[in-house]
């Protein structure tokens, strides 16, 4: 069975910052594109950031410079870390895992697998 399973959300002040991680089960996710998502009340889920099964990274353009995905294929885990975070970056964050050669990873239509999400909260 497999399983996406997200932690290290929280809440956290603005400028502040904060590190999730997604461990998945179940079967190999190394030829996998790895994934975050997030959604804030109200609105559409929307891609964050994905760590391609080639090797290669991409960012929402509101997060570039400020989040850093990265992931370890020996243990199937992939973390996203967010610095000097906003406001804007509360939402529900979501791990997801595509087969190789999907190409639209910024659509979550391409994804077969999702975590349960983890809350993030940017407040003073």
């Amino acid at each position: 069975q497999v399983q996406l399973v997200e932690s290290g959300g929280g809440l956290v002040q603005p400028g502040g910052s904060l590190r999730l991680s997604c461990a998945a089960s179940g079967r190999t996710f190394s030829s996998y594109t790895m994934s975050w998502f997030r959604q804030a009340p109200g609105k559409e889920r929307e891609f964050v950031a994905a760590s391609k099964w080639s090797g290669d990274t991409t960012y929402y353009e509101d997060v570039k410079g400020r989040f850093t995905i990265s992931r370890d294929k020996t243990k199937n885990n992939v973390y996203l870390r967010m610095n000097s975070l906003k406001a804007e970056d509360t939402a529900v964050y979501y791990c997801a895992a595509a087969p190789a050669g999907r190409t639209s990873y910024y659509s979550g239509l391409a994804y077969d697998y999702w975590g349960q999400g983890t809350q993030v909260t940017v407040s003073s």
